[in-house]
């Protein structure tokens, strides 16, 4: 009976002491995990990101953070010390938990990219989890963007825009003064903007528009010039006004490159000498407005005036008539005066101005 007390005694103590060592070979013999890792993030330029890592079983492991990218990995940290020397990064480790945090703050473009937290098992084993980190960055609309335009009418026209940011900025076109395109809108989507056939009612300014939902967005203006032949057009074609008296000829001249802009009289091109006055005024680039005086009318001025226009893509030509009429036509007679016997006005040009507003206020 002594000795089988014994044993069962020395039986007990041993498997006693089995169920004391087996939790502690267990946790041996697990493999470290990592349990949590933060998602994907999507932060704004010069913004604040947290990233998590988790782990389980890893008391006698390194737990690294590192960064994946075209550049091939860079070593942030190790346990829980920081490898990379910038004051932006900082590591967090709470050892009741067993996560260890990497911060980033003012974040940069170049910050974007895929993190990786890793438990190193040996030189080829490890386990590892990963999250990717993107940057919104505002919409820069890039320099090979077209800035300017000058077509042919009739040529077909292709205006592209191209901007850089996250994410992916969608461009919008737009003209001044919400002016409709030539696509019959007053907006359109995309990269490239065509017009098949350019008229001269499209030269102007046109918006490019990038935006993605970060900051304001960017805006590049393109110019688009329309070169075309002279058009004409006259706002009086046939004046009349009595002998011995000025009248203006006018013609509106719309053309670019600006034309040469003359003025004829039976095949004879006219200038400025005491009995005419040519002048010319530009209120744009593709408008032009020109003015004949006809000075002190004689008898052989009245009949047919040209007024014609000519650039490198072609001419125009239209007639302005000047009849005699008994009474004058004022503007500008009205502000015509005549004296007679040195400094005194005679009777007859009081009776002329009396008439000239008469009839202009008649009109």
């Amino acid at each position: 009976m002594h000795l089988k007390s014994v044993i069962n005694s020395r039986f007990s103590s041993s498997v006693a002491l089995l169920f004391t060592i087996l939790p502690t070979l267990s946790f041996a013999l697990r493999t470290p995990t990592i349990s949590y890792i933060t998602q994907e993030q999507i932060k704004d330029i010069g913004g604040t990101v947290e990233l998590k890592c988790a782990v389980q079983f890893a008391e006698e492991y390194s737990v690294n953070w590192v960064k994946i990218g075209s550049y091939g990995t860079v070593f942030l940290s190790t346990g829980s010390t920081m490898v990379l020397k910038d004051s932006r990064f900082s590591l967090r480790h709470d050892q009741a938990s067993t996560t260890y945090t990497l911060q980033i703050k003012d974040l940069q473009e170049t910050d974007a990219g895929k993190y990786q937290c890793e438990v190193v098992l040996s030189v080829s084993n490890k386990v590892t989890g990963e999250v990717l980190l993107s940057v919104r960055r505002p919409p820069i609309i890039s320099d090979n963007s077209t800035q300017s335009i000058v077509a042919t009418e009739g040529q077909a026209v292709q205006m592209e825009c191209f901007a850089g940011g996250y994410p992916i900025p969608t461009i919008t076109w737009r003209r001044e003064n919400n002016a409709i395109l030539p696509t019959d809108s007053a907006t359109y989507v995309g990269n490239i903007l065509k017009i098949n056939s350019v008229k001269k009612e499209d030269r102007g300014t046109y918006y490019c528009v990038a935006d993605n939902g970060v900051s304001k967005g960017d805006r590049r203006n393109v110019n688009l010039e329309v070169e075309f032949a002279p058009v004409i057009t006259v706002p009086r074609p046939r004046l009349g006004q009595a002998l011995q008296y000025d009248m203006d000829l006018e013609c509106h001249i719309e053309a670019y490159p600006p034309p040469a802009i003359v003025w004829l009289k039976d095949d004879v091109q006219l200038s400025t000498n005491q009995h005419y006055s040519v002048s010319q005024f530009s209120t744009a680039d593709e408008f032009t407005d020109s003015t004949l005086r006809v000075i002190t009318i004689e008898k052989r001025q009245y009949g047919d005036y040209v007024c014609k226009a000519v650039n490198k893509l072609g001419q125009a030509e239209t007639k302005v008539n000047l009849f005699e009429t008994t009474i004058p036509v004022c503007p500008p007679a009205c502000g015509q005066a005549y004296y007679a016997y040195g400094e005194h006005v005679t009777a007859s040009t009081f009776v002329i101005l009396f008439m000239c507003l008469i009839h202009y206020f008649s009109r």
